[in-house]
């Protein structure tokens, strides 16, 4: 092989390396409705995101904003209403976004109260997202499974390996699969921001083929600055094209 052929393939392989996120679809955790957790503050903020999401090549965000008693307590009418003026804004605009709401549910008295009710929002075939403590495993985790699966909603746990607690014991998510919990990751995970450990749970997640959703978690301008680094990871790549992903079903 030539030296300019070399070269030629080179580049190819790093052009195909650099993964295409608008192949994931659907973004299903985010954080747009503004002024009503710790992601967008204002109307103006969530059309800026919602509008670089789409430049990224998504077709649909489903954004889902914390229901956490002690720090966000939102209602399922306080998320619709949100979502509406999202929507409404995105119309004024002329940005032709396909946008929903759910919620990242925090694993709390007020989550298994609302179970019971059957008062969750959902996405797609009644995936619930959920997640839990990143100090300690809950004690309430098995219960809070059991009762979501006892309902008829399909569990998903936010970002398992931002929960360092688990990097040590990798049955834990093999055991969590095990039990119809699927696992979203977070792709900027993948590039090294919350840490070189779980960055590397993140890679054998994906080797494992234990990874269902991967979402963006987007809360600001610096999450979408990540997300374009992300892109160049090979972990990416090959989750993506793996055919193990839900997003694009959404």
């Amino acid at each position: 092989m030539s030296f300019l052929n070399k070269i030629i393939r080179k580049k190819k392989e790093a052009e195909e390396l650099f993964s295409d996120l608008g192949l994931i679809g659907v973004d299903m955790h985010s954080h747009f409705i503004p002024g009503i957790d710790d992601g967008a503050q204002k109307i103006e903020q969530s059309v800026s995101l919602i509008r670089a999401m789409k430049e990224f090549g998504y077709r649909k965000v489903i954004t889902t904003p914390h229901v956490y008693t002690d720090l966000y307590p939102n209602t399922s009418e306080i998320i619709l209403e949100g979502l509406k003026k999202v929507k409404d804004e995105l119309l004024q605009q002329h940005i032709e976004m396909e946008v929903a709401a759910a919620a990242e549910y925090y694993s709390d008295e007020n989550f298994e109260t609302l179970i019971d009710q059957k008062k969750l929002l959902s996405f797609g075939k009644n995936y619930v997202l959920f997640e839990i403590s990143f100090m300690d495993e809950p004690p309430n985790l098995g219960r809070i499974i059991f009762n979501l699966q006892a309902q008829g909603y399909k569990p998903v746990l936010a970002h398992p390996e931002r929960y360092e607690y688990w990097n040590g014991n990798f049955d834990k998510y093999e055991s969590l699969a095990d039990k119809d919990v699927f696992l979203q990751l977070n792709i900027n995970s993948l590039t090294g921001n919350y840490g070189s450990d779980v960055k590397r749970t993140s890679e054998k997640l994906i080797d494992a083929g234990l990874i269902s959703f991967i979402g963006s978690d987007c809360h600001h301008d610096g999450h979408l600055t990540l997300m374009h680094s992300a892109r160049k990871s090979a972990a990416l790549n090959k989750l993506i094209r793996s055919g193990k992903l839900l997003n694009n079903s959404l």
